[in-house]
């Protein structure tokens, strides 16, 4: 939050004196001033929550506040708790950035006073439009951290440590959605790096930010788009140039996990070698006819991959299958059948395992 940004709000407060909350279109708070007791509980959540929830955005929006130039009067509603406010938009260039939300229950905000106002709400809207602009020109400096050629990443480092002096080591988030738009500016720590790139939602988190923190927002903001999310973890990156090889290897966990799920590198194992080659090449190095002809019978997968999950335990895998022994015993012969491999074979079982594990994350 800028500075600026809070001195504003409180000479709004001041100016018109009523309790004032600055939000940026998407409902999220970028400031906000006290003057005297009042309070309810849509002002109370903004402020705890750091945003406005859907409801109270929905039921503001009813009042054509996104494209209105003048201020806006919304009505109390005892039902909800609800007391009147004057909604004050913040606009420059004739975009809306912002709402301007000063409680008036008894409504003594006349309207020469909240003209006085709008001129605050204008120079709101030239900084957050800065502020934005700054954040989308840093976005693409990330985006060339995470380019092909090396020297395009050594240019990109040294400007976003001149621009952004972000503190190393970072780590690096992956979360991947069916849509790739992009978070909004204010919706993320202001130290923390996003862009979006071969449609991977990319974070870089400073050593001085909270990372689980950070992932937890930027994962429930993604989600309130109704889609779902797998995101994957990657750190330390030492230094900015590190961050690329951090992203290849963020989004190996990230293509690794469940959906609603955060894969962190450390804990893939086998599965960083999706870090090595392509699907096609791992295809071909891993299968084999027989494994092939086997994940045409999932229930027999799913019965070899618990087997070998659980380091042929017999006892256990028929419990976890929910099955009887024998016909566990079965199966285990029919998956020898299938595969031609040997179940009491250290390296045909090696074999098998890879196989099973690596097929759901090939194309």
């Amino acid at each position: 939050m800028a500075p600026d940004l809070q001195d504003i709000v409180d000479q709004a407060a001041d100016l018109l004196r009523a309790p004032a909350t600055l939000e940026d279109r998407d409902f999220h708070l970028v400031a906000y001033a006290a003057h005297g007791d009042t309070i309810d509980p849509v002002r109370t959540a903004s402020i705890l929550h750091r945003r406005a929830t859907e409801d109270v955005r929905a039921r503001f929006e009813r009042h054509g506040i996104a494209r209105a130039t003048s201020p806006v009067r919304i009505p109390a509603d005892a039902s909800l708790g609800q007391l009147g406010r004057l909604c004050l938009p913040v606009r420059w260039n004739n975009v809306t950035y912002g709402y301007l939300w000063l409680l008036d229950d008894q409504e003594r905000i006349t309207t020469p006073q909240a003209a006085k106002a709008m001129p605050l709400c204008e120079r709101a809207a030239l900084l957050m439009a800065r502020q934005a602009r700054e954040r989308d020109d840093l976005s693409w400096k990330v985006a060339d951290l995470l380019a092909t050629h090396p020297d395009t990443r050594t240019q990109a480092a040294d400007d976003l440590t001149d621009a952004a002096a972000p503190e190393a080591p970072f780590t690096v988030a992956v979360l991947r959605t069916p849509s790739p738009e992009p978070l909004n500016p204010w919706q993320l720590p202001h130290s923390v790096l996003t862009t979006v790139w071969q449609r991977d939602h990319v974070l870089v988190v400073p050593a001085s930010t909270p990372t689980t923190t950070t992932l937890d927002r930027a994962r429930r903001l993604l989600e309130e788009r109704h889609a779902p999310v797998r995101a994957g973890v990657f750190s330390p990156c030492p230094t900015l140039e590190d961050v690329h090889e951090g992203w290849l290897r963020a989004r190996v966990a990230a293509r690794a996990a469940a959906p609603g799920e955060t894969r962190d590198w450390t804990s893939l194992g086998v599965l960083r070698l999706l870090r090595t080659a392509g699907g096609e090449a791992l295809t071909q190095t891993t299968q084999t006819p027989g494994t092939a002809r086997l994940l045409q019978h999932p229930d027999l997968a799913e019965t070899a991959r618990a087997y070998l999950d659980l380091a042929g335990n017999v006892q256990k895998t028929a419990k976890t299958l929910n099955i009887h022994r024998q016909t566990l015993y079965h199966r285990l012969r029919r998956i020898e059948e299938l595969t031609s491999l040997t179940l009491t074979d250290g390296q045909d079982r090696l074999t098998l395992h890879l196989a099973l594990t690596l097929s759901p994350h090939l194309d």
